[in-house]
């Protein structure tokens, strides 16, 4: 994955690949946490997803959480501050 590519993308595409969702939204939400924790000028720090995918069926919240954690890796979790996730099966 390119590393110029912004943050919303290499989210999105990580999950396109893992889960092959039928819904899939993901939002930079940084602007609207300026002067609080993790903010960084520029973005890219507070995320909102939603995703919805067969591959979360029979899933915990917390192993949905996790799946999309794992997805992600550790390259971009520990690149983002916040990760705001609303997660469902078809």
């Amino acid at each position: 994955m390119p590393t110029g590519m912004p943050m919303v993308e290499r989210i999105e595409t990580r999950l396109r690949e893992a889960f092959a969702p039928s819904v899939l939204a993901v939002v930079d939400d940084s602007e609207a946490h300026r002067g609080h924790a993790g903010y960084q000028e520029g973005g890219e720090s507070h995320f909102t997803v939603k995703i919805v995918s067969g591959a979360f069926q029979g899933q915990t919240r917390l192993a949905r959480h996790r799946a999309v954690h794992n997805a992600l890796g550790s390259e971009i979790i520990g690149r983002i501050h916040a990760l705001a996730m609303d997660i469902s099966a078809e």
